[in-house]
């Protein structure tokens, strides 16, 4: 007998109705057949509200909505419903908007001229518990990042990790699991746990959202 599939259950908020369309069939045609989009909204207060109503899985949400701001929505959405992991799609991509989605609770961040199957495996990869940002989100926030200050601020921080610690930091702020990590760099995902374990300790941070803000201030991704 085969075993039911557990659905990622995606809530989609984007104030075009065309977009909203387009990211529903993009989701729907997933192969595995393991992504439902159960719900859909046209502004910041109908995602936090139907976020509230529904308690998704993954929220792709839109920063540039009428009324209550993506940013806003984000935050209060973090706060009622911190199961939800949230995914910004957004033709923005200035690393301002990156590290304000991040400070609001954003676990990921994707440009909305991205390939439908990175849409999808970046909504997979939160409903995962990591963190996704796009190449070119990364890129852009690590070109503002690398300003004079920013290797100072982290400097020593950064001198008190391991060089597999430092590897694996980089790791994460790519957006891959514990278990990718671990098949990428050769090493059991029990040591990959240990090593971010140490990370958080010594960097006082948690989460992976956190991490990769980290990683990219100080410029090393």
């Amino acid at each position: 007998m085969t075993a039911a599939i557990s659905l990622i259950r995606v809530l989609i908020a984007d104030d075009h109705a065309i977009v909203r369309e387009g990211i529903r069939q993009v989701l729907a045609s997933d192969e595995t057949r393991s992504i439902e989009v159960v719900g859909e909204a046209c502004d910041g207060a109908a995602a936090v509200t139907l976020a509230i109503e529904l308690r998704p899985d993954v929220v792709v949400l839109d920063l540039t909505m009428p009324g209550l701001s993506g940013l806003d929505a984000a935050a209060r959405i973090r706060d009622e419903v911190p199961e939800a992991a949230i995914l910004v799609l957004s033709i923005h991509d200035h690393e301002e908007y990156v590290m304000q989605s991040m400070r609001a609770g954003a676990q990921g961040y994707l440009r909305k001229d991205s390939s439908p199957a990175e849409l999808r495996g970046a909504v997979r990869t939160l409903h995962g518990g990591g963190s996704y940002f796009s190449a070119p989100v990364v890129r852009s926030v690590a070109a503002g990042a690398r300003g004079p200050s920013a290797p100072e601020e982290h400097g020593a921080k950064l001198a008190a990790l391991t060089p597999r610690e430092r590897e694996i930091l980089v790791e994460i702020a790519c957006g891959r699991t514990n278990k990718e990590i671990a098949a990428h760099l050769g090493i059991s995902v029990r040591t990959v746990e240990s090593h971010r374990d140490a990370l958080m300790r010594k960097l006082g941070i948690r989460g992976a959202a956190a991490l990769t803000r980290f990683a990219v201030d100080a410029g090393i991704a």
